[in-house]
């Protein structure tokens, strides 16, 4: 049980020269949750930047605790780093330049509260500032239908997790350099035969997809590594690599992965057992067997 001076959760966020605006956009996104029982733990890794420093002591809300590396060490030592300083049950992982939504910490911390057998919970993430602007990702619900899919793509959205830190302290799990930029995906490959996942069907982060993020600034170190991890997750579950083979069949990736959002938000169509359902659950249309 824990300490009553202790939170329920710590948000932990590494910056690195993030834009000024986009910074008070991530900071403004946490301090405006629903839940409110948490540390917000903001760890910078350029300890030079004057500037952004002064955008986090500009908010003088107790629940931050801004730290500063002495020199840069990079993502993943900052993010080990964070987990050490953390003092939350659950650790609610975001990045610097993304948006949560205002109930993403009050509905992951529900989830795990009343699924103890669950140590990961994710949730849908909505792409805005690029051509994409309004895409909503694609990521399966279940544990089983999860890991079936990382055999093949990191499909548990890093910025949008929240883990029981007592999986990572007591399985002495920390995020591996050698991976950057892809340590999440390495890190949910260490947590496959430790835990459960599940996946909130619902958007509650805002992914802002641009040119300056590590996803397009490192992308061919990022396609290696990528690969690496996969190939090393098939390797060691070969069955849940074939299950998802088999779930790219046409017939099972229309009835499991199709679905149309109206704004990106509203399930507008869907198939589901061969019909498509309006938002969900109006039955409009049966489809035919082959």
């Amino acid at each position: 049980m824990r300490a009553k001076s202790t939170p329920k959760v710590s948000v932990l966020t590494p910056i690195y020269n993030t834009n000024p605006q986009y910074l008070r956009e991530c900071i403004e996104s946490i301090l405006n949750q629903s839940f409110t029982d948490f540390e917000f733990i903001i760890l910078n890794d350029s300890p030079d930047n004057k500037e952004i420093e002064k955008v986090v002591k500009s908010y003088k809300d107790q629940r931050i605790k801004y730290h500063k590396n002495e020199k840069n060490i990079g993502i993943s030592a900052s993010r080990n780093k964070l987990l050490d300083l953390a003092q939350g049950e659950y650790i609610a992982i975001f990045d610097h330049d993304d948006i949560s939504l205002p109930t993403r910490l009050e509905k992951e911390v529900k989830y795990l509260d009343e699924n103890p057998e669950i140590g990961a919970v994710s949730a849908l993430m909505q792409k805005f500032q690029c051509k994409k602007d309004g895409i909503v990702d694609y990521r399966p619900e279940f544990d089983y239908e999860i890991k079936c899919a990382l055999t093949d793509n990191c499909y548990f959205t890093h910025t949008a997790a929240m883990l029981r830190k007592s999986i990572l302290d007591e399985n002495n799990i920390r995020y591996e350099g050698f991976f950057s930029p892809c340590e999440d995906y390495q890190l949910w490959n260490r947590l496959m035969d430790i835990t459960h996942f599940y996946n909130i069907q619902e958007v509650l982060v805002r992914y802002r997809a641009f040119d300056g993020n590590t996803s397009h600034i490192q992308k061919d170190k990022m396609d290696r590594y990528h690969d690496a991890i996969s190939l090393d997750i098939q390797n060691r579950y070969p069955a849940y690599h074939k299950a998802w083979i088999k779930m790219l069949s046409p017939k099972h990736y229309l009835k499991t992965r199709f679905r149309i959002r109206l704004f990106g938000f509203i399930p507008l169509l869907k198939i589901k057992k061969d019909w498509i359902l309006l938002f969900e659950f109006i039955p409009v249309l049966k489809l035919k067997r082959h």
